[in-house]
């Protein structure tokens, strides 16, 4: 592991000014279950010369409802929003994606904030000692296009990368309509990944700190569900996961959210099936019809094929879920 400076800082205005000294040269560290590995690693093709630490400030732990939205801090424990009653009851999809994130001991350690901003899983990215320079680290190659691409994306490539995004609670806010308070502005989760900039994850400059997530309240006729499919249950980052948020007037579809998450190289909205299901009611050829018009759009890989079904399944079972 490269040496590098760690600081421990107070408030959201000293991360920012220390985010700016460095340049660019800097990350925010949290609960640290992402980013100590890609040190250890030496994943990265220039490794940071700076930790800013931000689990130190005070009072960044919060979730409460106001003003008819729910404000979770960045640095809520994904645990904790996996039990809390009121996330359970009305935002049921992110309790049910908290809950299924890793393993119970990083559940106690992730926090929320950390989970929205983790780096891609690729194992060529994520290759010790830079082995991979593909082209999230300056190279020209993705190399997942002709090598073991199992699990990466089923929607084609942005600049040329084939990563898939691996967060579980991304795509539940993102069904969810969540925004994204930062130390500098409000963003719709639906627009916080990127990849033109292939050095970046999010849309998020360098001297930018997430500081909270805004959900709006639900109505009462709004139900959301959450669903993963993973090779081990308790511990594994998804193979695909799928979150929906439906909102019915009678028996009829008024509103829906669907988001597919480890399929794209980011959250991936199911557009399609969003504007089928409306104005239908939720029957089982009306889903069906929903995730094929999906996944018309999906272009395999020679190996990862098998997640058209999969991410097909998991439209199905979480927009029935939402009846």
């Amino acid at each position: 592991m490269k040496r590098f400076k760690h600081f421990d800082v107070r408030t959201i205005d000293e991360a920012v000014f220390l985010l700016k000294e460095f340049d660019g040269k800097a990350n925010v560290i949290a609960g640290g279950t992402d980013i100590i590995g890609l040190f250890k690693d030496n994943v990265l093709a220039e490794s940071p010369e700076a930790l800013v630490n931000i689990k130190t400030i005070p009072g960044l732990d919060y979730v409460k409802e106001e003003y008819n939205m729910l404000k979770i801090g960045t640095l809520a424990l994904l645990h904790d929003l996996s039990h809390n009653e009121l996330i359970k009851s009305k935002y049921t999809a992110l309790a049910e994606a908290a809950r299924r994130t890793a393993s119970p001991h990083i559940r106690e350690m992730g926090t929320i904030g950390g989970n929205i901003c983790q780096f891609s899983r690729c194992w060529y990215y994520r290759a010790p000692n830079n082995r991979f320079k593909c082209i999230r680290k300056g190279g020209e190659d993705c190399f997942a296009e002709e090598g073991e691409n199992r699990y990466h994306s089923i929607f084609g490539n942005v600049k040329d990368c084939l990563a898939v995004h691996p967060s579980d609670t991304a795509p539940a806010l993102i069904a969810l309509g969540a925004k994204v308070k930062t130390s500098k502005r409000v963003i719709e989760m639906a627009d916080f990944y990127q990849a033109e900039d292939p050095k970046k994850f999010s849309v998020l400059d360098s001297d930018e700190v997430v500081i909270e997530i805004q959900i709006p309240a639900p109505a009462a006729n709004v139900k959301s569900k959450f669903e993963k499919f993973s090779i081990r249950k308790s511990i594994d980052f998804p193979i695909v996961n799928c979150a929906s948020m439906v909102e019915v007037e009678g028996n009829t579809v008024k509103k829906a959210r669907v988001c597919l998450n480890a399929v794209f190289v980011n959250p991936y909205v199911a557009q399609k099936a969003q504007e089928y299901v409306e104005g239908k009611a939720l029957e089982d050829e009306v889903v069906d019809t929903a995730a094929e018009l999906t996944m018309q759009d999906a272009k395999a890989l020679s190996r990862n094929e098998y997640k058209i079904e999969i991410a097909k399944s998991l439209i199905k079972k979480t927009l029935l879920a939402c009846k």
